[in-house]
């Protein structure tokens, strides 16, 4: 029998952790009002995302995301190198 669409997928995880930091992790649950789970799935959910994030998500400042909006309205004219690069791959 399938199961209805309200009900998220999970997936178990097991971990063998040294006592002070299970003890440390159930104080910090307890004092933001969390299990011990959901202080993990918080916790380590936030953690993977801003990692996930870092890796592929490219920030530029200011100054560098105007000269890369200016080159893609106004490109450059390929250099001499470029235009030999292209006739090469087109040949």
């Amino acid at each position: 029998m399938p199961k209805p669409p309200a009900e998220a997928e999970t997936a178990r995880l097991e971990a063998r952790i040294p006592v002070q930091v299970y003890d440390l992790m159930q104080r910090a649950a307890g004092l933001r009002g969390l299990t011990l789970t959901g202080y993990l799935i918080a916790t380590a959910g936030e953690d993977a995302r801003r990692v996930v994030e870092d890796a592929e998500i490219l920030r530029l400042a200011r100054e560098d995301q105007i000269h890369f909006a200016e080159a893609l309205i106004d490109p450059p004219k390929p250099n001499e190198r470029l235009a030999r690069v292209a006739q090469r791959h087109a040949e």
